[in-house]
């Protein structure tokens, strides 16, 4: 665990999150680092998946430097909305941060679905989010990823990936992509 002192420190104790209700629904502004440690605080949060023209889905591997599931492998990018913000815009934010995005490389960002969450990462904190699943594919496949943000990346066929995800257990997924692909019914 963290020192008091290291947690103040940390960048999300600089960043807040919306706290809300088991429908999604906004409550209050709450910091971010408090929302993710000790028993958590219930909040918004997004993940989205990018595919490419053949079905394939970009997993991002997460920098080993973030404070819950660094290095373990996520859909494509997931974050937190800030007050007032869509999820489709702090989307499109996240995509041309992490990845060098833009929306000119798709026009098809559409939710998809939502589902609440709750799981703890070590002895580091803990993930309780209303995660919203947004999805889109690209027309031009081009990249620039954030080595602040992505340690790797990987095009992996959808198909396969859901219906067998034994055979990528070796990535180490988070648990909100699991959950988000569990439930897809595409």
């Amino acid at each position: 665990m963290q020192t008091q002192e290291g947690d103040l420190a940390h960048e999300n104790a600089r960043q807040n999150v919306i706290a809300v209700d088991e429908r999604d629904t906004a409550l209050e502004v709450v910091n971010r680092l408090e929302a993710h440690t000790g028993d958590g605080i219930r909040h918004r949060a997004f993940t989205a998946l990018v595919f490419d023209d053949e079905d394939n889905v970009l997993l991002a591997q997460r920098a080993p430097e973030k404070r819950l599931w660094g290095t373990y492998w996520d859909g494509t990018v997931a974050s937190h909305p800030v007050e007032g913000q869509s999820q489709k815009t702090a989307t499109r934010e996240r995509l041309e941060e992490e990845l060098g995005i833009t929306p000119d490389q798709y026009d098809d960002l559409r939710l998809t679905d939502r589902f609440e969450y709750k799981r703890y990462f070590e002895n580091e904190g803990v993930e309780h989010e209303v995660c919203t699943v947004l999805k889109l594919t690209l027309s031009n496949p081009s990249l620039e990823p954030n080595e602040e943000e992505v340690a790797g990346l990987l095009w992996a066929p959808y198909e396969r990936l859901h219906t067998n995800p034994e055979w990528y257990r070796q990535l180490r997924l988070c648990p909100w992509f699991e959950i988000a692909m569990r439930r897809d019914t595409r």
